[in-house]
């Protein structure tokens, strides 16, 4: 089964199968050839039960779910549950839970007395209608589980792969993510955190008959956790 395998920040769904070993090995030996020493992109499932992937301990303090991928893309295989996600963002976009921080439709806008905004829509009420056609899923499991492509075993289930890539690799994933399409829209670059980027977004459209690549430049958003290069490109295994 071939698959196009979009750049940058990535997040690609593989549709909760068993981790094909074959298939693993010819992908690592395809993007060595065609993408030389770029980064393996990092994989996650839902688990409750997680044997061989460390446990992240519950979050003492505010900190951004995306930089602790930086882990994973050195090789660590980490475990999240809910307690160990410090962000509420955080906690949404990975399923754990569908609320947010009450004046959350003034924290993303122009703010109030009590609250900064932080002025990416215009005004509370375009924040609520975004907020009301956002795709959202919930968790399928106690935790949510991360490990980088090299690192999967046979019995874990990858739903979606995520890529944090340069802009010569982004292209040519985005090129692979049109290759079996007939429409000009094989990838779409929705508005949104990293974390909704890379999880919601890309498991939306593996509900979709024909799944698209996504696609986003996290700089601005996470800006001291992604360096000017990194983008994020989410596609799925439905795709291929």
């Amino acid at each position: 089964m071939s698959c196009p395998y979009p750049n940058l920040q990535i997040g690609l769904i593989l549709i909760k199968y068993n981790m094909d070993l074959a298939f693993k090995e010819k992908f690592t030996q395809l993007w060595s050839r065609f993408f030389g020493n770029a980064e393996l992109p990092v994989v996650f499932y839902y688990a409750d039960n997680v044997f061989d992937a460390e446990i992240v301990e519950p979050a003492q303090k505010w900190k951004c779910f995306i930089g602790e991928l930086a882990k994973v893309r050195k090789g660590r295989s980490l475990a999240f549950d809910q307690e160990a996600v410090a962000c509420g963002g955080g906690k949404k976009y990975l399923g754990f839970t569908n609320k947010l921080r009450p004046g959350f439709e003034y924290f993303l806008s122009c703010g109030n007395e009590d609250i900064e905004g932080e002025r990416y829509l215009q005004s509370p009420g375009l924040v609520e209608k975004f907020l009301a056609n956002a795709p959202w899923a919930p968790a399928k499991g106690k935790m949510i589980v991360f490990k980088r492509w090299d690192m999967l075993m046979e019995a874990d289930e990858p739903e979606v792969a995520v890529f944090f890539a340069t802009p010569d690799v982004l292209s040519g994933l985005f090129t692979l993510a049109g290759f079996d399409r007939e429409d000009m829209n094989g990838t779409i670059a929705p508005f949104g955190s990293g974390c909704s980027s890379i999880i919601q977004y890309p498991l939306a459209e593996c509900r979709n008959a024909k799944p698209r690549g996504c696609t986003r430049h996290a700089g601005c958003i996470c800006p001291d956790v992604c360096s000017g290069k990194c983008d994020e490109f989410c596609t799925t295994h439905k795709a291929a």
